[in-house]
């Protein structure tokens, strides 16, 4: 991206939050007093992600975003809890009159990845990741996720005389994975006591995504795949390359491996029922061309969308190279490290917040695919009833719509807007079903 387009991206975004907003424009039933204070604070929620964005900080190292995060919550009068699993933030916005409590979560970390867009505010930060010097960046867009939940807690901290309940501003470190030999993220938020005292009776979060600025997808039940490492190391008998006879040849037992592992999915679970898939990404063994090693590991991801496919596969995976490694003589040893599960949105509280989706996207609103990709807000979903949606927030021209994780990603900020308006009113809508009940 070129200096001159990064310019003009901007300037794009800044005239997009001038227009009027998307609850506003769809007659929508919010005040006017609550849509100026959207209004009012959506030059410091492009403040905020510019600053964040220019400084990201990888997972359980998040202090100067969580100082940030804590700074704004307690001077908006919130009760504020930091340090909760490394560096998350938690705000207790507690309204005039008791009722329900609402949970809102942004996730804060960044990615070891060195960013290529160029821009005012792009990170120039290098850091140590697992032993290995890196880029940091907010490859997945997380800065946004940080910025809108900001401009939501003034936004609600302003109604706090109005509200009837609780929300809970939750900012949590590590979604992207904890280093390696830590803890971290939703889980470990949830081991530490995050609902301990005050449990929510729904939970809200959302995610930016390369589509269309002003899209918002939703979806029902299964929404983001689970996720699981596996290791799968086999034993055999080094020997001579030139007389294999003579051992055990684990490179030949793993390919058949490889190849077994494929049937697991295509061959042995009910293809109608759930989406699967099982991925080597590394397969290692040998020195030298013509030494059979005495030992090959291979190692990949599992991710599955329903929960009982998820146990045949770990089932069926560890049966499959143990079987196939026995009958030539070799020994398979499988580890499987259960990662995130299955994103599920509960279906009555979607079903419910869709009118507050469809006024906020209006013809935008779109059933979101499922996607393979995973997130630990999954454990949050496992706790309270949650929902989880997607918000567009593509640039215009197609050659700079790149995807997550991308060093050349980049997010609209047309869709801050969007994002604020969307967690604000799915809060005063949840809370105001709830109260005429």
């Amino acid at each position: 991206m070129t200096p001159r387009t990064a310019r003009t991206l901007l300037a794009s975004a800044l005239a997009g939050l001038m227009m009027s907003s998307p609850l506003q424009a769809a007659d929508a039933p919010l005040t006017d007093a609550i849509q100026q204070q959207i209004d009012t604070v959506m030059p410091r929620v492009v403040d905020w992600r510019r600053d964040i964005h220019q400084h990201p900080e990888l997972g359980n190292r998040e202090h100067r975003t969580a100082g940030l995060v804590a700074d704004h919550l307690t001077s908006l009068g919130l009760e504020v809890r930091t340090g909760i699993a490394y560096t998350g933030v938690v705000g207790i916005l507690r309204g005039a009159q008791p009722g329900p409590v609402v949970a809102l979560r942004a996730d804060m970390d960044a990615l070891p990845v060195t960013e290529e867009v160029d821009l005012p505010f792009a990170s120039k930060v290098r850091t140590t990741y697992n032993g290995e010097e890196v880029g940091v960046a907010h490859a997945c867009g997380h800065d946004n996720h940080v910025a809108i939940l900001m401009g939501v807690a003034q936004v609600l901290a302003a109604q706090k005389e109005q509200l009837t309940g609780t929300v809970l501003f939750v900012f949590q470190p590590a979604e992207e994975g904890a280093p390696e030999g830590e803890e971290g993220g939703a889980e470990l938020m949830l081991k530490e006591g995050l609902f301990a005292d005050i449990r929510p009776d729904a939970m809200f979060g959302l995610h930016v995504m390369p589509a269309p600025v002003g899209t918002i997808a939703v979806r029902t039940e299964s929404t983001m795949a689970s996720s699981d490492s596996f290791s799968i190391k086999v034993h055999g008998k080094q020997t001579h390359g030139g007389m294999p006879w003579a051992g055990v040849d684990p490179i030949v037992v793993s390919s058949q491996i490889v190849l077994g592992l494929q049937t697991i999915v295509s061959r042995q679970l009910d293809a109608t029922r759930s989406p699967s898939v099982i991925s080597l990404g590394a397969i290692h063994g040998g020195v030298r061309s013509n030494i059979i090693p005495e030992e090959v590991e291979m190692q990949g991801t599992i991710r599955t969308f329903s929960e009982e496919s998820r146990t045949q596969i770990h089932q069926r995976m560890t049966q499959t190279a143990a079987h196939i490694a026995e009958s030539t003589g070799a020994r398979a040893e499988v580890t499987i490290s259960p990662g995130y599960p299955v994103t599920v949105n509960d279906t009555q509280l979607t079903e419910a917040m869709m009118p507050t989706l469809r006024r906020v996207a209006g013809d935008k609103l779109q059933q979101a695919r499922l996607l393979t990709a995973s997130e630990d807000f999954a454990f949050f979903a496992q706790q309270v009833p949650s929902m989880y949606f997607f918000l567009g927030a593509a640039p215009d021209n197609p050659e700079l719509v790149y995807p997550n994780h991308s060093p050349k990603f980049y997010a609209d900020e047309r869709a801050l807007p969007i994002g604020v308006t969307a967690m604000t009113a799915l809060t005063l809508d949840y809370l105001q079903q709830q109260a005429s009940r």
